[in-house]
């Protein structure tokens, strides 16, 4: 297969979270010669109706590769340049998925087995996929988790705390304040408490950071406003303990803090040979959960371009993760 022209191939199906099946489809054409060539197994497990993760085999699994199919809005087509592969998903992660399954072709035309790919949907929002297959694993020791790291073993990614924060108060007309309660003023002072919180930093991992995302609320510019509400993220460098407790704490008795998300912060191996990183987005890995192996981060692009109209992926970076792939699956199996 060519790597250029399967990214793009994928980038062209519109696979917004949610939207999975075309591209679990095409790509169960992609993988049903290479599982019937080479005598494996090729399975759409449903995880909710028209969502499927594409599971195929090659032996019983000791190390198996994995990324999402899904992207974030909005869909925009493929196109290249001599550099880049352009368009929605380039970078995250139909480059990726193009990557491995060029990497897996060659590993089984030169004999290798115990090797199996793990496709899932709904990583950009809520890691439905990788929560189903966590619940039904295949024995698989090594997961290879894919995502742009620009081809560097990523020794650890930070977690994810999500909070929405709602504040209720009293309309009254703005001409006599004293006769209502304002909700914003209430969330302000929350934000702003939890904007002076001195945040954990990790000497791998590096600074714990916060984002006020949205803000919304109020009626009318002459009504005090009786509701307000903000989505607040942090990126974890720890298990997120001592920021809940000071989230909770701000809250108290002016709004109500309710956790969204909260995905700890992981640790990862290294393997000899390759360039490290450190990574500052979430992933599927906590996910999953060690059920289909210790896991490992790595995969061609940028992430600085991921959810941009700017998405691309650089050629080369496709061309070498091909090879980088089949490199780590022999070492592991090796190993």
């Amino acid at each position: 297969m060519d790597v250029i022209k399967l990214t793009r191939a994928l980038v062209d199906i519109e696979s917004i979270t949610g939207h999975e099946k075309e591209v679990a489809l095409f790509l169960e054409t992609q993988l049903r010669p290479l599982a019937e060539r080479y005598g494996g197994t090729l399975e759409l497990l449903e995880v909710e109706p028209d969502r499927f993760n594409v599971f195929a085999s090659w032996g019983q699994p000791v190390v198996t590769l994995s990324t999402h199919m899904d992207t974030v809005p909005p869909f925009f087509p493929s196109s290249e340049d001599d550099e880049f592969v352009w368009g929605r998903g380039a970078c995250d992660a139909k480059g990726v998925i193009a990557s491995m399954i060029c990497a897996l072709e060659g590993l089984l035309h030169e004999g290798t087995r115990n090797v199996a790919l793990l496709l899932v949907v709904g990583e950009e929002r809520n890691s439905a996929g990788a929560l189903h297959a966590a619940r039904n694993p295949r024995g698989s020791r090594y997961l290879i988790n894919g995502e742009p790291t620009g081809n560097k073993l990523a020794r650890g990614s930070k977690g994810a705390l999500r909070y929405e924060i709602e504040a209720r108060g009293r309309m009254a007309h703005s001409a006599y304040p004293h006769l209502g309660e304002s909700a914003i003023l209430k969330l302000l002072d929350v934000l702003e408490e939890l904007r002076r919180l001195p945040l954990p930093s990790d000497p791998v991992l590096g600074p714990c950071t916060m984002n006020i995302g949205t803000i919304t609320g109020g009626r009318a510019p002459n009504v005090i406003p009786d509701f307000a509400r903000a989505e607040v993220f942090f990126r974890l460098v720890d298990d997120g303990a001592a920021i809940r407790s000071a989230v909770t704490s701000a809250a108290q008795g002016r709004a109500e803090a309710r956790e969204v998300l909260c995905v700890p912060a992981v640790r990862l191996r290294a393997l000899e040979g390759f360039e490290t990183d450190v990574v500052a987005f979430t992933t599927d890995i906590p996910a999953f959960g060690g059920a289909w192996g210790e896991p490992l981060l790595f995969g061609p692009g940028s992430i600085l371009v991921a959810h941009t109209n700017e998405e691309r992926v650089p050629k080369q970076q496709l061309i070498d993760a091909t090879t980088l792939y089949q490199r780590m699956v022999r070492q592991l199996l090796n190993s």
